[in-house]
């Protein structure tokens, strides 16, 4: 007789693993767990930021309530920065598809992965949380009394690996994001290029640039690169593809996201270049013409016009910098007519243009054809 059909034809580790829900994948691992972590700091670290900002300089929501002054904005802000690790460590395990408990344990692992990580606390909690998520899932609904084991299990195991190995992840990762905004600050042409190519095309991809921004700590004139990199990525798809697309794909990936163009770049990758020539000129203008800077949360660098969340962290950069952009010796910095055009062109006119340009130009060479960038809105 042959096996039974949900078997699938596995056996041992691969067949255990499978009824776990668990999967040793670039899809599961990067794209699923940074896409969460991102949507975790997103969540916390950046809403929390732009409440502060606006709580600060433009209003905040005061009322008394049980004899006690409360400014809505600025409470709300200080909870939810403090709580950044556990909205990561929740959303990587409930993207990564955990059961319940082992969601709700890495709450108490992100906070831990967090706290010791430091300045590098985002990829920290990142590989922590990977670690708690396997660990829980191992044992979930395995035995009678899940609601103690895989709590117990998940909360350890995630706790214990956290001392061993998020100091000194957090410890490189700060690091490399030093040495990165150093490499910028000593060679802004050079840079400029490479970090605006590569996080633009990192954007497109379906992995998170916000998380690995995020996970650098990328703020200061390499976090400005990647905005810029991102930017024309975004706008610069949405304006390569109006044609095809018209103004729902204008906004959609303008506002929303380019990845929406990946099954595209799939089957043709060549339409990757409008965007990457964007972001090749985008970058050393912003870090040598305008030396545009990211000030704000690191996670911003890497969001370019998804939302706006790119423009605004450097907006909110100028009038209050964030805890990452002091460390780096930012000071608050009073943006003036100059800075408000370049960030414009940087975040809109120029990857237009330079996009539109060059996307005309194959066409005319009929390296792009008619329908090539069509979406399915």
């Amino acid at each position: 007789m042959g096996k039974p059909e949900n078997d699938s034809g596995l056996s041992g580790w691969k067949k255990y693993c499978k009824e776990q829900n668990i999967e040793f994948s670039v899809q599961r691992i990067l794209v699923e767990g940074l896409g969460g972590m991102a949507q975790g700091l997103f969540a916390s670290l950046l809403i929390a930021t732009i409440f502060g900002t606006i709580g600060t300089y433009l209003f905040d929501l005061s009322y008394t309530v049980w004899g006690q002054e409360i400014s809505l904005l600025a409470e709300s802000k200080t909870f939810a920065t403090a709580i950044q690790g556990v909205a990561m460590a929740c959303a990587i395990a409930y993207s990564m598809k955990a059961p319940a408990y082992v969601v709700y344990s890495c709450m108490t692992v992100g906070y831990a992965a967090n706290s010791l990580g430091g300045a590098g606390g985002p990829l920290a909690v990142y590989v922590v949380t990977l670690i708690a998520v396997f660990l829980g899932k191992l044992v979930s609904k395995r035995t009678p009394i899940d609601l103690l084991v895989t709590p117990t299990v998940t909360i350890l195991g995630g706790v214990f690996v956290a001392t061993l190995i998020a100091p000194p992840i957090g410890t490189a990762a700060s690091w490399l994001g030093n040495v990165i905004m150093w490499a910028t600050n000593q060679q802004p042409f050079l840079m400029g290029i490479l970090v605006s190519a590569i996080m633009g095309i990192i954007l497109t991809l379906p992995i998170s640039s916000a998380a690995i921004c995020a996970a650098l700590g990328l703020v200061g004139l390499a976090g400005g690169a990647a905005v810029a990199g991102c930017c024309a990525h975004m706008v610069g798809f949405a304006v390569a593809s109006y044609r095809e697309n018209g103004f729902g794909g204008l906004i959609s990936q303008g506002l929303g996201t380019s990845m929406l163009q990946v099954p595209n770049l799939i089957k043709k990758p060549i339409l990757w270049l409008p965007a990457v020539v964007a972001s090749i000129v985008n970058g050393p203008v912003a870090t040598c013409i305008f030396k545009l800077k990211m000030n704000g949360t690191p996670i911003s660098s890497g969001m370019g016009t998804c939302g706006l969340v790119g423009p605004i962290g450097v907006i909110t950069g100028w009038l209050s910098p964030s805890e990452a952009a002091v460390a780096q010796g930012e000071a608050v910095y009073a943006a003036g007519a100059f800075d408000w055009i370049g960030l414009v062109l940087v975040a809109i006119v120029i990857p237009a243009v330079v996009a539109f340009l060059t996307s005309e130009f194959m066409r005319k060479k009929d390296m792009i054809k008619e329908g090539d960038y069509k979406l399915e809105l």
